[in-house]
Formats: structure tokens, C-alpha cells, sequence
């Protein structure tokens, strides 16, 4: 399943996610960037193509601004040499990028997408890329989300959150693996 065709995209895994109450509190799997540690360390490992995604938000209030201490990466899955780096200013990695020309000169054409929050910047990367002809596979356990609130008012646990937007993108855009299934 992976080889050197296949590209490692760590999305927006940034400081600036680590204020919680911003982005709706209640943020689940707390272990995903240590997950995203294990694929990167893998992917590092058999020079493997890794493509560290980087939100440079738009927004005056969001913490993933250019020049603010949250739009830094997270140190543990930091770029280190010469691993590429997109910034974007929207959901998608691919929209106002040169992510999709990047992959295509390297011929990559399967990725596995990993990475911060799951119901917006993976979903929407991960659909785009299905669409794109890309093989995709997200890892479970490798992404997260916060708690939303509805247009109605309801709020919407992180949990179900994540597993619903999952649910979205498996059989559809992409395969939805654990961590350990792309490991071994």
C-alpha cells in the first residue's frame, strides 16, 4: 500500500490549535499529534515524501495568523530539512497552492492525510484530492476536532463530530485506516 508514490500530509498541526476554547473546547483524541509523530518517524525513515501543510489564516482574531506564535508547527512534527511546506489560507490544501503540480512532478498519486481539524482542513483537502484522481487514506486516529455548535443552537460533541465527518469521507473520497493498518 505504500511505497514511494505515496505522500505523507500533515495538515495544519500548529500551536495555535492548542487554544482549545477558540475553536470550540472539548477537543478529542489527544493523542493525535503523537500519532502523527509515529507516521512522520516512518515516513522519515524510508525517505518517503512528507508535505507539512501550514494554515496562514486571514482572520485578525485566529491564532494561526502569519507572524503569531500559533501559526508555528507543533515541535514534535515540525519540518526538519528539506520536507516541503504549503501554506494555504483556506480549507483545502490544494486551493491557491501548488500542492496537486508538487505531487504530480514527484509522481505521487496515493496520500495519506493526517492532521488538524477533521470536519474542516482534512475533510476538505481529502475530498479535493479524491476528486483530484488521488488514492487517499485518512488516518482515525491521526486526526481531531472540537465541539461545534449547530445553526440551530445544539452543540455537537467533538467525538460524534469526528465520527460523522470520517463516516463522510470513507468508501466516498477516500479510505478511513487507523494508524497501525498504515504502519505495518
Amino acid at each position: 500500500m505504500i511505497d514511494e508514490s505515496t505522500a505523507l500530509l500533515l495538515i495544519d498541526l500548529q500551536i495555535g490549535f492548542d487554544n482549545h476554547a477558540h475553536w470550540g473546547g472539548n477537543r478529542n483524541n489527544l493523542n493525535c499529534e503523537q500519532v502523527c509523530f509515529k507516521l512522520l518517524q516512518q515516513w522519515r525513515k524510508y525517505h518517503l515524501p512528507i508535505f507539512h501543510i501550514q494554515h496562514n489564516s486571514t482572520d485578525p482574531n485566529s491564532p494561526l495568523r502569519s507572524n503569531q506564535i500559533g501559526n508555528d508547527f507543533k515541535p514534535l512534527t515540525a519540518p526538519i530539512n528539506d520536507e516541503i511546506i504549503i501554506g494555504k489560507t483556506v480549507n483545502s490544501a490544494f486551493i491557491g497552492t501548488n500542492l496537486e503540480h508538487e505531487l504530480k512532478v514527484r509522481d505521487i498519486n496515493k496520500l495519506v492525510i493526517a492532521g488538524l481539524t477533521t470536519n474542516h482542513c482534512i475533510s476538505t483537502t481529502t475530498r479535493m484530492a479524491g476528486n483530484l484522481g488521488f488514492k487517499v487514506y485518512v488516518v482515525a486516529d491521526g486526526t481531531a476536532t472540537f465541539d461545534r455548535v449547530g445553526f440551530d443552537g445544539k452543540r455537537y460533541e467533538a467525538e460524534l463530530v469526528h465520527a460523522i465527518s470520517l463516516a463522510n469521507l470513507h468508501g466516498e473520497f477516500a479510505t478511513v485506516l487507523m494508524s497501525d493498518e498504515i504502519l505495518k
